[in-house]
Formats: C-alpha cells, sequence, structure tokens
C-alpha cells in the first residue's frame, strides 16, 4: 500500500466525532463547530441586477428571498429529516452569508414572518452595513382590539422592518369566519406607523373578499402554482382545504389567474414551486406569464446565482402577460 493507516487513531478520531455529535443531539441542537465572532458582512461588488417594481414607497426586486428555508421550516412533506437538515446547514452565520450573496446578485428584499433567531440576522446583517429590505409578517393572534397585533408591528417596524404583511395563517381563516373586517384594521394598523402593509394569504376568497370590502392593503402575498408535478393533488384531493393535502399551495390555479387579473394592486406570488416539486425554470415562467409582479422564492445559498440567472432571463423574455405589470 502507498500509506499505512493507523486504525487505532481512525477509530479514537471517529468515536470522539460521534459523541460530539451525540451530546449536540442531546442538548437539542445540530452539532456543529463554533461559528465566528464576526459573521459575513455584506458581499460586494454586484454581480448581477435584477428588473425592479414599486410596492409603495419601495423598489422591489421581482424575486424575492423566502425566509423559511432560513427558519428551517422546510414544508417537506412528511420527509421530516428534512427539517433537521435546513438546522445543521442554516446557521446564524449561513444565514447572514446568504442574504449577503442574495443582495450582491441583485435581490433587494427578503420577507418572511418573524422567528426570532432570524430576525436577530437580519438585524446583525443590517448593522453590519447590508441593505436588504424586509417585509415581515408578525404572527399575533388578530383581536377586535389590535393589542397583541399592534405591539408585533410596533416591534417589527422598530426593528427594521419596511413594510409589513397579514399572515395567511390569520387571514384565511379570518375570511371563511366573514370577519374580513378585521383584516383591514390590522392592514390600517401598520400603515399608520408609516409603512406599507399587504395581505397574505393561500385562498383566494381571501383576496376576493378583501378586493370587495375595500380593504386598505398596498400589495398581496398570495401562492401560486400549477398542479402539473408529481406528488400534485389529485382532484378529489382538492376539493378538501388547502393543508389536507400536504402537495399543494395554491387550490385553483386558474382562477387565480383569472381573479388577479382584475385586481390593481402588486402581486408577490409565493410557493411558485410547490416547496421544490417544480423547477425554477418552469415556475418562473408560469407566474410570470400568467400575471405574477414579483416571486418570493426560498433558497439555499448554493442556489442563488442560478435561479437569479433563470428568473432574469425568463422575465426578460415574457412578451406577453395575462395581467399588465402592476409594481
Amino acid at each position: 500500500m502507498a500509506q499505512n493507516i493507523d486504525r487505532r487513531k481512525f477509530i479514537k478520531a471517529s468515536v470522539a466525532l460521534s459523541a460530539g455529535g451525540a451530546v449536540a443531539a442531546k442538548m437539542g441542537g445540530p452539532a456543529q463547530a463554533d461559528e465566528p465572532k464576526d459573521a459575513p458582512k455584506p458581499l460586494g461588488p454586484a454581480l448581477n441586477t435584477l428588473p425592479t417594481g414599486k410596492i409603495g414607497k419601495l423598489n422591489v426586486s421581482r424575486m424575492l428571498l423566502g425566509g423559511n428555508l432560513l427558519s428551517h421550516y422546510t414544508h417537506s412533506r412528511d420527509l421530516k429529516y428534512v427539517y433537521s437538515l435546513a438546522a445543521h446547514y442554516n446557521t446564524e452565520a449561513k444565514i447572514i452569508e446568504t442574504l449577503a450573496l442574495a443582495e450582491q446578485h441583485g435581490i433587494n428584499t427578503m420577507s418572511m414572518h418573524n422567528p426570532p433567531i432570524p430576525i436577530k440576522c437580519l438585524m446583525k446583517y443590517r448593522k453590519q452595513g447590508g441593505k436588504m429590505q424586509w417585509i415581515i409578517c408578525p404572527t399575533a393572534l388578530i383581536k377586535p382590539d389590535m393589542k397583541e397585533h399592534e405591539e408585533q408591528v410596533k416591534e417589527l417596524i422598530d426593528q427594521g422592518a419596511d413594510a409589513i404583511y397579514i399572515w395567511g395563517v390569520r387571514s384565511d381563516p379570518l375570511t371563511n369566519e366573514g370577519k374580513v373586517d378585521l383584516i383591514g384594521k390590522a392592514v390600517e394598523v401598520a400603515k399608520k406607523y408609516g409603512v406599507p402593509c399587504g395581505v397574505g394569504c393561500h385562498d383566494l376568497k381571501v383576496v376576493e373578499e378583501c378586493e370587495r370590502t375595500k380593504v386598505p392593503c398596498d400589495f398581496y402575498i398570495k401562492t401560486f402554482h400549477h398542479h402539473r408535478y408529481p406528488s400534485a393533488p389529485r382532484k378529489e384531493d382538492v376539493k378538501g382545504a388547502i393543508g389536507e393535502c400536504p402537495g399543494y399551495w395554491c387550490k385553483d390555479p386558474e382562477k387565480t389567474i383569472e381573479v388577479m387579473k382584475a385586481v390593481e394592486k402588486p402581486w408577490i406570488a409565493f410557493k411558485i414551486m410547490a416547496a421544490g416539486a417544480i423547477p425554477p425554470q418552469n415556475a418562473f415562467k408560469y407566474v410570470f406569464e400568467n400575471g405574477a409582479d414579483h416571486a418570493l422564492v426560498g433558497m439555499f445559498d448554493f442556489e442563488i446565482e442560478g435561479d437569479v440567472k433563470i428568473l432574469k432571463s425568463t422575465v426578460e423574455a415574457i412578451k406577453d402577460r395575462a395581467r399588465p405589470w402592476r409594481s
């Protein structure tokens, strides 16, 4: 053999590594090396630029960075290990590095709900010079007194949020309970603090009712993807509520296209790849040709460069849209 291996040393090192992983598992967190005290600072110069549109006073890139992978909420259906895999990979340092890489490639805005660790990373990145804009949704219950909701809105704006939106997990049931007026009041709370406010939803009925009752939102964040992929729902599954079938988040894409044609407010489409089931080339073409103004895309750092190039070329090639650009 060209090289002899000291078997005893190899086994001893392997046991030590296994023990370290076991200790980390007992502590309830991923096994990882100590992270540097100074996380990565914003990268430069810019490697890519992206087309943009206006949402309220904000100039927003056509692609936004989604926050679910950064908060380890992967929507990986029944593959539960993927949640742990994301948590091991997207450490605090990696989250900040991902923000910097996204900004370097022309993504100037990100959006997510408000888990504390990713929010802390956003604040740290901005303190280090990052310019990424945040569109954040509070997760507090929306009650008639608006107390909890307003407290979170104010906290998020104080932390640096540039825009607020109403979480779809709140707007869907409120609409189905006939309480769209509370969505309107929640929107007004954010606008009172001088930032744009949107309404997020999975259920198309939310958009229909907000338009009918003239809720004063500045934009919508609505799920949008076709059903032409292997794990897409069967027709009988689609009859149920969104969430009962784990493979889809846009119940009726054809109706979504028709309803959104008449909506004059900007539309950020999300879940456009059905949580990884639809390739980006296919997803970007579908959502932009059919009326979306922006795409909210969850990405690991190593996917950003490729996805940006695909989206940019896709938008540049579109000649006919089902809906005029609204931002």
